[in-house]
């Protein structure tokens, strides 16, 4: 008599994958800062629609009750929020997002003294145009743009950014805390321009400079937009 083979077992298949979060940072009155992102979505509609979402609440004192009151209001604005940091996990439910640690900082406060560079910069060449629905990543330095970056397309860079061609989608520089980063292109028409988590929406942008040549930088707190000569 044979006995049975034993079924072999599958190894679960684990893979790392990274990804940009925006963190939101809420100050108090938690009201007045959900009319804020209101606002935001009002200039932006979808802009937070699909995008991971994270919650930092070291700058608040807020009761589990007042943590529930928070998410369910980012809830209510579709915004689903992927995991929270800052606060301690006795203060968190089996309900709510996840506690996470261990986040790199992709804005640096002003204040905060920068460490030197070790490493030489590099940079991404990209010779077709970003068609729109498709993410360009890069954090590691400059993305150049040979093409045009289309609308609902988002372009993603530690350094800066250079479009040769038209920019009508999102366009984010400095993402490591880099405030010497800058943003060109031939011909302005995007949804969002950032730099190191100082943004502008296409609201915001002076319609004298829409379809001409722009540049966008940082002077102190503010972005600045202009034409590019």
């Amino acid at each position: 008599m044979t006995a049975a083979a034993k079924p072999q077992r599958q190894m679960v298949r684990l893979r790392g994958r990274s990804y940009v979060a925006f963190v939101f940072v809420p100050t108090v009155p938690i009201q007045d800062w959900l009319l804020e992102i209101d606002a935001t979505i009002a200039r932006s509609p979808g802009f937070f629609a699909g995008r991971p979402v994270v919650v930092d609440l070291s700058s608040v004192d807020l009761s589990q009750s007042g943590i529930s009151h928070l998410l369910a209001g980012l809830q209510d604005r579709n915004i689903r929020v992927l995991g929270i940091e800052g606060v301690e996990e006795a203060r968190l439910t089996p309900a709510m997002p996840p506690l996470l640690t261990g986040g790199r900082h992709c804005v640096v406060e002003p204040s905060a003294p920068k460490k030197p560079e070790t490493k030489q910069p590099t940079s991404l060449l990209l010779d077709t145009p970003v068609r729109s629905g498709q993410t360009v990543i890069f954090p590691d330095g400059d993305i150049t743009i040979l093409g045009s970056v289309g609308s609902g397309a988002e372009v993603v860079a530690g350094g800066s950014i250079h479009v040769y061609g038209a920019l009508r989608g999102r366009a984010m520089a400095g993402v490591n805390g880099h405030t010497s980063a800058r943003i060109y292109c031939q011909k302005i028409e995007a949804e969002l321009l950032a730099i190191d988590g100082f943004y502008q929406t296409a609201d915001d942008i002076d319609a004298a400079l829409r379809g001409k040549p722009a540049q966008a930088w940082l002077q102190g707190n503010t972005m600045r937009i202009t034409a590019l000569n």
